[in-house]
């Protein structure tokens, strides 16, 4: 979880010297730049960086055919052209409607106006309850259309979904069997752990889950390879052996293929 940053409000004072540009002088506009790290580590505890790799892999193999669809995570988004105070790096992002590819940040009016549609958030022992309420009015403001927040710790999971201008809560219980209307994955919130699936029923795993069933994977691929492999050279050598017994019995004036 990332601290939030929010617009500075301009005082309106004069220069410090007390002058303000007179007729014809304007004030030389200075270019803004949007830093692409705030110094903050992407998680606090190892377990919160599970769940956000775990969230933001699992979605980007889910739209890896989909040249389309942006996914990022704890990357930092600037949604006001011109303020750089105005920021936030969720933890994973989903943007419909954008191209894949590298970003330093994302910043909306790079993104013909696009906002993220779906944001998750996963908290830590330090998030406290106010930080939280400024995400959510934060990305209520700019445009989000689902965002989750999940407790690890709590096994808890949140979710409000964007009806017209503001996020409307969706139920408790409603949570722990939800299917989001945009990703169209399911969450299943159960005593022990939060369990994702994709639209095709397979479910979110970690990265070292996926290293090791595309090990095993690989593995049973080579062995039935060898097998393939064997039973080919078996069959070659019966070819052999029956050819050479064909040879014998032609020299013995027997026709093999009338027997």
């Amino acid at each position: 979880m990332r601290e939030l940053k929010v617009k500075e409000k301009d005082s309106g004072s004069p220069p410090a010297s007390g002058f303000l540009p007179g007729p014809g002088k304007q004030r030389k506009e200075r270019k803004v730049i949007y830093p692409e790290s705030d110094g903050k580590p992407m998680a606090d505890n190892t377990k919160q960086f599970r769940w956000i790799v775990k969230i933001k892999e699992n979605l980007e193999r889910m739209f890896a055919d989909r040249p389309d669809v942006f996914v990022a995570g704890d990357l930092l988004w600037y949604p006001a052209e011109g303020n750089n105070k105005i920021r936030t790096a969720p933890d994973a992002m989903v943007a419909f409607g954008r191209p894949k590819g590298d970003r330093g940040s994302y910043r909306t009016w790079d993104e013909n106006g696009i906002s993220p549609q779906v944001v998750f958030e996963i908290l830590s022992p330090g998030n406290r309850k106010g930080e939280m309420e400024k995400k959510r009015l934060f990305y209520q403001k700019y445009g989000v259309q689902e965002y989750y927040v999940y407790d690890p710790d709590r096994n808890r999971l949140t979710g409000w979904i964007r009806s017209g201008k503001r996020f409307q809560a969706v139920e408790d219980e409603k949570m722990r069997n939800w299917i989001s209307p945009l990703l169209k994955i399911r969450f299943d919130l159960r005593d022990d752990d939060l369990h994702i699936f994709d639209p095709d029923g397979k479910e979110f795993e970690t990265l070292e889950a996926a290293d090791k069933r595309a090990k095993a994977a690989d593995k049973r691929a080579k062995a039935a390879d060898k097998r393939a492999e064997t039973a080919d050279k078996r069959a070659k050598q019966s070819d052999r052996r029956a050819e050479i017994l064909a040879a014998k019995l032609r020299e013995l004036g027997i026709n093999p293929d009338e027997l």
